[in-house]
């Protein structure tokens, strides 16, 4: 079943991969895109519209043009701290944005939503893995404004029979493994493509921020997703709520590997794949980092048939390098 899907954000990191993979499954993809923080080069299939979804006379333009079937959203801010700095700049993309977006689709009668969500919405776990009826506390404004969205879902499904699945991802990592897409933030805060950059070179250490949590090796533990990984649920979301039609139900999900990796053991990883030795500096503890986030994925594999491609640290690292 070929579909008009609407991706906003689509320049971005995950949006760009996103844009690939629902090309190649066959959908009609159309990318909506501001470029504050995404690149245009970086959207290479569909159509690509530029438009802020705070412009609601755009929105309806391309709305009457295109006729889309599903909105497909990625175009959050995600930088935690500077949440915390910036309130005003989260709430206003992550959630005005937003309420602007859903007032066209429901306008339009475009009634399928799938939402780039976050663990962190959780908080700091009270037990782990974490599963999706896990008690939802979130501890940064980039948190709140993501629980702020799924809420406004779930009042839009009820009011309008707007259906909706989120996916909250753990720690999306990795590359396109064919090249060409890559993940360009700027400044770079994952842990990642710092600890990549330092093995390249491009930067003279990486820093361990805080040695005494209460894990094996005293650093934070973290479970990592492939980008292509979290696009294949993306489209096994689509199908699902595509297929149940009228009958069709909202749901969410957690995406995430299942296993956790510390921050040391990362580092490790990248130095045995590449052969690269490089200088690693130990650091203080940051306020807000928990000691442990790892996902339960249960219900994604399940009800979805999700199977994940790279399972392992390994895996996600190859397609980096």
């Amino acid at each position: 079943m070929s579909l008009i899907v609407f991706i906003v954000g689509g320049a971005g990191y995950i949006g760009s991969h996103m844009v690939k993979q629902a090309h190649l499954a066959g959908h009609k993809v159309v990318t909506l895109d501001n470029l504050s923080t995404g690149h245009k080069d970086a959207v290479k299939y569909g159509k690509f519209e530029y438009c802020d979804i705070h412009n609601a006379k755009r929105l309806r333009e391309l709305f009457n043009i295109y006729q889309p079937n599903v909105v497909m959203h990625f175009a959050a801010f995600s930088i935690v701290g500077e949440s915390v700095l910036d309130p005003y700049k989260y709430y206003n993309n992550n959630v005005s944005g937003v309420l602007n977006l859903l007032k066209v689709m429901v306008d339009f009668k475009c009634n399928k939503f799938i939402f780039s969500s976050s663990a962190a919405v959780y908080g700091n776990p009270e037990y782990t893995p974490i599963d999706e009826l896990h008690p939802k506390k979130p501890i940064n404004p980039y948190g709140k404004s993501k629980l702020m969205v799924e809420e406004m879902l779930e009042d839009f499904d009820s009011a309008y029979g707007l259906k909706y699945i989120s996916f909250r991802y753990f720690n999306a990592a990795g590359h396109d493994p064919e090249g060409g897409l890559y993940e360009r933030h700027y400044p770079e805060s994952h842990l990642l493509p710092l600890v990549m950059q330092t093995a390249n070179g491009e930067r003279e250490s990486i820093s361990i921020f805080g040695s005494n949590y209460n894990t094996p090796d005293g650093t934070c533990v973290r479970d990592y997703v492939h980008v292509n990984d979290l696009c294949q649920a993306h489209l096994k979301g689509l199908e699902n709520l595509m297929n149940d039609n009228k009958s069709s139900t909202s749901r969410i999900y957690n995406l995430g590997n299942e296993r956790g990796y510390s921050v040391r053991e990362v580092i490790q990883s990248v130095k045995d794949i590449t052969g690269k030795q490089f200088t690693v500096i130990n650091q203080e503890r940051r306020n807000g980092d928990p000691d442990t986030l790892v996902a339960s994925c249960g219900k994604a594999k399940k009800e979805l048939s999700i199977m994940f491609r790279y399972s392992k640290l390994s895996d996600i690292i190859q397609t980096l390098i």
